[in-house]
């Protein structure tokens, strides 16, 4: 983890290869038991490990993703994998289980309505991709402050967007007091894939929503600009 810095006991820095293996399998964990499309599928953690673990790999060379360390045990607690919307799919991705097909068909719907007649430059636009805590450490602020920093760190880059899909109703408010304005929203309640509900087990989520944040400061008006 290089360019770290602490705050209230965690520390913030850009991930690298050391920290792929960690990163893997956190977020395979976190996102097989409280990720509700994962959940509704009934993907497992190790199906979720090495379904990330190429992108969790091209984030240690990309230098876009953030990770989250206990101060005290060096432990990781938390990733934001993040990655340039431009970029095509990692190679080496192993065979992915069907269980993974009907969460790809609704994410890809959001995606597919956003970006229509829209060009994804390379080095424009971040993709905040899987965001995950470790519970121990939940209601500290982690996963606000992976946001932040995953902006923070895109914009000293030259980016100028973040896009993220929030798939439940705790990172959808995470990312609003972000910044993040709803673009593009599904239902769980009533998407099919193939003809079946299979997401109705999770219709209090309501349905993952595509987010997004400009990057680029505002430029303030000069004070004679009127005169």
């Amino acid at each position: 983890m290089t360019r770290a810095h602490e705050l209230r006991g965690v520390r913030y820095g850009i991930a690298e290869g050391s920290d792929l293996v960690e990163m893997s399998q956190l977020l395979g964990e976190v996102f097989s038991r409280r990720d509700p499309p994962a959940v509704a599928a009934r993907i497992t953690a190790t199906e979720f490990e090495i379904f990330v673990r190429p992108f969790c790999a091209r984030a240690a060379t990309d230098g876009l993703t953030v990770v989250a360390r206990s101060a005290e045990s060096g432990r990781m607690v938390g990733a934001l994998l993040t990655e340039d919307c431009a970029s095509a799919s990692p190679g080496g991705m192993e065979p992915l289980n069907v269980k993974f097909d009907p969460v790809f068909d609704i994410l890809g719907q959001l995606g597919s309505e956003y970006w229509q007649g829209k060009t994804v430059l390379p080095r424009e636009c971040l993709h905040l991709f899987l965001l995950g805590v470790d519970e121990s450490f939940g209601g500290r602020g982690v996963a606000q402050q992976l946001v932040a920093e995953c902006m923070n760190n895109g914009a000293l880059q030259g980016y100028r967007l973040a896009v993220t899909e929030a798939t439940n109703r705790i990172s959808q408010h995470i990312f609003r007091k972000q910044g993040f304005t709803e673009r593009v929203r599904r239902s769980y309640l009533d998407h099919r894939y193939r003809g079946e509900a299979v997401f109705a087990s999770i219709a209090d989520h309501g349905g993952p929503i595509l987010m997004d944040k400009s990057l680029v400061e505002p430029q303030r008006a000069s004070s004679d600009a009127a005169q």
